[in-house]
Parts: C-alpha cells; structure tokens; sequence
C-alpha cells in the first residue's frame, strides 16, 4: 500500500445482529490497519439490530484513539445499502472500503485491492468470488444462487464483472460521491444498483480475487430474501434503462 502513503483510508463496516462478532472483528482490522502503517479510521453503522452490537462496538472502540472507530446506528433493520450510505457520511477518507462485520472477508485481502486500482488505473476494485484465483468456502446453495444471479446481470446490464455481490469493496471517493445520490435500492441488490451506476458514469470496475470462509452455519439468505432481490433487480434495471437513454440522447444532442 506504498501507492497511497499521505491518503486517508475510511472503513465501512455495517453490522446487523453481531454482538457476539462485532469486538473481535474490530480488534482484527485494526491490526491490519495498523500493520498496514496508514491513516486509516473505522465507521462502524449498527443496522437496528435487536441485541448488544451496538452496545459491545461502543466498548469496544473506547479501547482506542479517539476518532479510529466511530459507532453509529440506525433505529431501525433498513438494509445494508442504507447503512453503508449513512456510513459514507461519516467518512473522511481518500479511499472508501466496504468491509462486512461477520470476518467472512479477512481486511488483509485489501493490499492486493489497492495494486490492482494502481496497476488497471480503475476507479473500483470489487473482490469476486468468480475470480479465477479465488478460493471460495461457503455452501452449495449460495454457490448456485451466485451463479443464477451472474447469468441474469449478465444479460440485464452487461456489467463487465461476473460478481457484484461480494462483501470486501474498494472505492475512490469521488465514485462514491457522485453514484450514491443514485442509489435508491436500500437492501440486497444494492450493490448491483451502485456497480451498474457507477459503470454508467464512466467509472472503471476491477475484480479482485478473495479468500472467502463462512462463520456462520446457517445462512441468512431465504426464499423471501431472494424474491426481494429479484423484484429490487427488475426496479434496477428499469431505473438503468431509463438512465441509459437520458445519456445516449443526451450525448447525440451535444455531438
């Protein structure tokens, strides 16, 4: 991470129901961080859970300098776009990270995110669990799904990615400034509706390879959750189409 020396690292960590995770999971990416030997802040958004993470994330940052780790929440479960939004407010960074609170994506992973935006000059890097230099530990079902939603962006939007769902993210700010005020699915697909957006805009995307272990031995991902996503998709795609013209007018207009 020598390329980013005098840059301003902010972490993003939304955290729904991780009372039991949320102080190990702080305590690990600060030592990353730290080992990194860069300027670096943690904004932790408590996404209206219903035990102590919260509670347990505020402890656990008292720990520390004022100002690494700074807790806030939502009052009530909105979904995890929503608080990566309001996170992003909170930040103060060059570089803006998207790292899930459950450790399924160790931090250290972010090293290689950052020689692969100096050495592809993008905008975004995106960890992938269908790179092909990924190692991937998660069930079968969830494997399936992945590759079914794969095939539908695919042909929806013609992103030229093959994940956009993958927790671990890297973003220059400037992206982040100008696709969020975009974004309006809160939850699931949110990740597909800021990707499409920011591809939209001219943004360059990267895949990064990701090491990937499950902590969890049941899923959170239901049939419910998967209707929801596919209808957020259909909205998506509506709302990209629409976008798509404005520019292709737009741009015969001026040419």
């Amino acid at each position: 991470m020598k390329n980013i020396r005098g840059k301003k690292i902010s972490i993003i960590m939304p955290a729904f129901n991780e009372a039991g995770h949320i102080g190990a999971s702080l305590d690990e990416t600060v030592r990353t961080f730290s080992a990194f030997n860069c300027d670096y802040e943690i904004v932790v958004i408590d996404d209206g859970s219903s035990d102590d993470t919260y509670k347990n994330a505020k402890q656990n940052a008292e720990k520390y300098p004022q100002g690494l780790i700074i807790v806030k929440r939502t009052r009530s479960n909105y979904g995890k776009g929503r608080a990566l939004k309001k996170g992003f407010r909170y930040t103060k960074g060059d570089y803006i990270i998207f790292l899930d609170a459950d450790m399924d994506l160790h931090p250290g992973q972010i090293d290689t995110f950052f020689d692969i935006m100096q050495l592809t000059e993008t905008d975004v890097v995106i960890g992938s669990k269908r790179h092909p230099n990924s190692v991937v530990f998660f069930p079968w079902h969830r494997r399936v799904m992945s590759l079914f939603y794969f095939f539908l962006i695919k042909i929806m939007f013609g992103l030229p990615i093959k994940d956009t769902q993958t927790g671990l993210k890297l973003f220059k700010r400037k992206v982040l400034t100008d696709v969020f005020p975009k974004v309006l699915i809160l939850q699931f697909a949110f990740a597909l509706e800021l990707l499409a957006n920011a591809h939209l805009f001219g943004y360059k995307i990267a895949e990064a390879p990701v090491y990937i272990t499950s902590q969890r031995d049941n899923t959170r991902i239901g049939i419910l959750t998967i209707y929801k996503m596919c209808v957020d998709t259909i909205s998506i795609y509506y709302r990209f189409l629409k976008t798509r013209i404005k520019y292709v007018f737009k741009k015969k207009r001026v040419g």
